[in-house]
């Protein structure tokens, strides 16, 4: 039975790298799959889901004005499509999560959703927010505080090193610009 899947943590608990080996379990069966990521995040390269142990895909985009249904509609019309993932689903809008959720009920298609659950801020990101509502199914992946408690929180450096808690909520950067923290160490950092 297709599900609507969200996979969340924080930074660098390889996320990416469980999505190219999950696309890649359904390969080697003989099942193709579509590989969507966020067209703002390129910092592998515009279309391109790249894990920091170094394996990467390449993989359609999506932005703002992307309608999901209709893209996974017509690769699925195209042929060979049996699972949908998509990095970066923070980026996603609350109707393109609409969108993902059709697809299951609608194509019976499983979509595989991996992305942050909140920001530098402790915000939710729209897209997660309803992916937590909408999801059959929430995998947490885990990583951890350089304490070796669960990190759940991540913070924003500036380019001199200091944590920062006023921008806006994208910022797209790797481990020069956010360090995951547990909530404790979260909170010292940002003084609270």
């Amino acid at each position: 039975m297709a599900k609507l899947y969200f996979h969340y943590s924080t930074m660098n608990a390889g996320k990416s790298t469980i999505l190219l080996q999950a696309a890649h379990n359904y390969r080697e069966r003989g099942m193709g799959s579509l590989l969507m990521t966020a067209a703002i995040d390129d910092r592998a390269g515009t279309g391109r889901i790249e894990s920091r142990i170094g394996i990467g895909e390449p993989a359609a985009t999506f932005d703002a004005t992307t309608q999901m249904f209709d893209f996974v509609k017509a690769a699925v019309d195209a042929g060979g499509i049996h699972c949908i993932f998509v990095d970066e689903a923070q980026f996603l809008s609350q109707e393109q999560v609409w969108d993902l959720a059709r697809v299951v009920d609608d194509l019976g298609l499983p979509v595989m959703c991996y992305g942050l659950r909140v920001d530098f801020r402790g915000a939710l990101f729209p897209g997660s927010a309803a992916l937590l509502a909408l999801a059959d199914e929430l995998r947490e992946v885990r990583t951890i505080c350089h304490c070796g408690k669960k990190a759940t929180m991540v913070v924003r450096r500036d380019a001199g090193g200091r944590v920062t808690v006023a921008g806006a909520q994208v910022q797209i950067g790797g481990n020069e610009t956010y360090e995951s923290l547990c909530r404790r160490h979260w909170r010292a950092a940002v003084g609270q």
